[in-house]
């Protein structure tokens, strides 16, 4: 099991090279905010799939943080694209989606498109460097088959990692609208992308 962030973890991000995926200008000024503040001096902001893409094409990174919901093409397909078509050197980069909407189909989606993890809107520092730190410690095996390429999705529910306080209740601001079917907690989109031991 992963271990836990604690305040006395220490996390040097300063040599990462970071892309940061939103088509809403405020929500990227705010996600590109957060992720400088933990000390990344290299990032590299797309405002649209098509933008990310030809960025990747040119450079290489060691985290991508995007959001889910964009007009054209979304995030999902973004990660699918990537997972198959961002060549050597970006293809296995880890990758944390950003979404307010956290209903099981939709994460099971965003799993199976290939991403490491997954944010709940509204998002906070603490949760989004909590994740980079899971993403920084796992030891997943990348997989590629015909119909799927990225992370080891095969798990168990195991539980939240250990000094988790757990989850908001209030995951989605207003205007994202009623969700269809019951949203997720962060608990249980964590637990439905965390990896385990199987027997094959």
């Amino acid at each position: 099991m992963t271990d836990a962030l604690l305040p006395s973890t220490r996390i040097n991000l300063e040599r990462a090279t970071v892309l940061v995926l939103d088509d809403n200008g405020p929500s990227l000024d705010i996600l590109s905010q957060v992720v400088s503040g933990f000390g990344v001096k290299q990032l590299h902001r797309a405002e649209s799939v098509a933008d990310a893409q030809s960025l990747i094409k040119t450079k290489t990174f060691d985290l991508i943080i995007s959001d889910v919901q964009m007009p054209v093409t979304d995030g999902i397909e973004f990660i699918e694209w990537l997972r198959r078509e961002g060549g050597d050197a970006n293809r296995f980069i880890p990758v944390i989606l950003v979404t307010g909407h956290t209903r099981t189909s939709q994460i099971v989606k965003i799993r199976d498109a290939g991403a490491n993890y997954v944010v709940a809107k509204p998002i906070t520092p603490k949760v989004l460097l909590e994740r980079i730190f899971w993403v920084a410690r796992e030891d997943r095996a990348f997989i590629e088959c015909p119909t799927f390429v990225g992370p080891d999705r095969r798990f168990k529910h195991m539980g939240p990692p250990p000094g988790t306080d757990g989850r908001r209740k209030d995951d989605l601001p207003a205007e994202v609208g009623e969700a269809q079917t019951p949203n997720l907690s962060d608990d249980e989109i964590s637990n439905m992308m965390r990896p385990a031991k199987v027997q094959i």
